[in-house]
């Protein structure tokens, strides 16, 4: 797959990613207690996307970190589980945010969330948008368009080529921000599986003593990373 213009390559982003992330940890032999698998994504039942909701997920994170190469992608990371599960909490409902007016789509992003629209209402509302502009010029909604297809489209978004409305101009940019963090997260939030992602760049979760290793340069770390919740791969 060619990255999308304007992104940075799979491989960059997640080196720089391991290359900036904070690490510690503590040597243990005691073993997690074993957790059964979660469903095959096949079977997994939605906390609160619509089927064509969850069509359109599974098929955009597939191609903003595809299967193809070196390292787990996003289906393999089970990031639109991490998705669903983060649209139906807190903050798909923007439950802590500072959501009164006055809002100004033009604004830069710096000045905070500039739409009266919730992560999920974002979804909710963008999804069939670009579903219904998909079809109107590749002939068919996004989930069913070939992976090229697929590519050019999200680029069409990400370029608002589409000029899809003020307040569901940032839906691109929040779908690439909770892709990457469904695949870096702790699995306990429902994505990066089986500590993939972590596995991949060599981070070693949420240890809680790394000091012994800080020193230690150019030497790989021999440790598989460890969940917040003490599941270890």
């Amino acid at each position: 797959m060619r990255d999308l213009p304007g992104l940075p390559s799979r491989r960059s982003f997640l080196k720089a990613s391991a290359a900036t992330a904070a690490v510690a940890g503590i040597v243990t032999n005691a073993k997690a207690e074993q957790k059964p698998e979660p469903v095959a994504l096949t079977e997994y039942k939605p906390d609160c996307l619509k089927p064509t909701e969850w069509a359109f997920v599974m098929a955009a994170v597939a191609r903003l970190i595809p299967s193809e190469g070196d390292g787990p992608g996003a289906i393999e990371a089970r990031v639109p589980v991490f998705i669903d599960m983060q649209l139906a909490g807190d903050y798909g409902k923007a439950a802590d945010w500072y959501m009164q007016g006055p809002h100004e789509a033009d604004a830069s992003p710096l000045r905070g969330w500039q739409t009266p629209l919730t992560p999920l209402e974002i979804y909710q509302q963008a999804i069939p948008v670009f579903d219904e502009w998909c079809k109107a010029t590749h002939g068919k909604i996004f989930a069913e368009l070939d992976a090229e297809t697929q590519d050019k489209a999200l680029t069409s978004l990400q370029k608002d080529e589409m000029k899809i409305k003020p307040e569901l101009r940032d839906f691109f940019t929040i779908l690439l921000g909770n892709t990457k963090e469904g695949y870096f997260a702790d699995p306990m939030y429902g994505g990066n599986h089986g500590m993939q992602a972590w596995k991949y760049i060599g981070f070693p979760g949420a240890r809680g003593s790394y000091k012994e290793w800080v020193l230690k340069h150019n030497v790989k770390y021999p440790l598989g990373p460890v969940s917040i919740s003490g599941e270890r791969a």
